[in-house]
């Protein structure tokens, strides 16, 4: 199985433009899945509710249309972040879409970093695995600053993850100490699609460090986006080792664990 890794700088407030990029990476690339980062329809650093409020989109909104249909028309898997409302709220979220509608799923970023208190409600799907039958792949997804909770990723783990994705607007140079922690310490192959360039706001700029990358089961950096450019990067992989949780004959990661101690 392929994913492709897109790396590109969102225009902030200019949706129709960052939509219509999104399409064309979709309509040119030829893996399973593909990722995009973070908020990639709208920009990231914004002001408050007010401000994010008329890009925002309800699920069954444009964008989220566009995906389904490419999803099923292309045979993929798309997965990208919007800004979702719901009701009177308005989430950090990551739309999966599959070949497979019925599959199709939304998660709501749990963990919210810095401003983004001040536009979002923190999200209250909780983490979920998306077990793709159709070709025997279970997805789980973190959005950016999740990263920083180890049990994030864990509780993806622990539900069957073979795949966790990570759509991010990084700003710090931290998390690439962790990144491959996250993946070696469950066992699980872990994709990162970090958005590039900056933006300024109320004169503050936000400068995102790229570095998109994707890591195997073992912690191992299998390929790595620049920290500036507008790029993509496709690895292949095998969903399924990620499975077997044992390193040697007589210890698994899983089976080991002694959670009645850990408080």
């Amino acid at each position: 199985m392929k994913i492709t890794i897109v790396q590109f700088a969102p225009i902030f407030g200019e949706k129709e433009n960052n939509i219509e990029k999104i399409i064309n990476y979709i309509k040119s690339d030829s893996a399973d899945i593909i990722l995009f980062p973070e908020l990639c329809t709208t920009g990231y650093f914004f002001t408050g509710r007010a401000e994010l409020s008329p890009v925002a989109e309800y699920r069954e909104g444009e964008f989220c249309s566009e995906m389904k249909q490419l999803a099923v028309e292309r045979n993929i898997i798309i997965i990208a972040g919007f800004a979702e409302k719901a009701a009177d709220k308005i989430y950090n979220s990551c739309g999966l879409f599959f070949p497979k509608p019925e599959y199709n799923s939304i998660y709501r970023k749990t963990h919210l970093f810095y401003k983004e208190k001040f536009s979002f409600e923190a999200g209250d799907t909780g983490f979920f695995v998306v077990d793709y039958k159709e070709w025997d792949i279970r997805i789980g997804t973190m959005i950016c600053y999740d990263w920083r909770f180890p049990e994030s990723a864990r509780s993806l783990a622990l539900q069957g993850a073979d795949l966790i994705v990570c759509p991010s607007n990084l700003v710090t140079d931290v998390w690439q100490n962790v990144m491959s922690a996250r993946a070696l310490e469950n066992m699980v192959w872990l994709a990162v699609s970090n958005r590039c360039g900056t933006e300024s706001r109320n004169g503050e700029e936000l400068v995102f460090k790229g570095n998109s990358a994707m890591y195997d089961t073992y912690g191992r950096q299998l390929g790595i986006c620049s920290a500036d450019n507008e790029e993509a990067l496709t690895i292949e992989f095998q969903p399924h080792t990620s499975r077997n949780k044992s390193f040697n004959e007589f210890n698994d990661i899983f089976n080991d664990r002694r959670p009645e101690y850990y408080k």
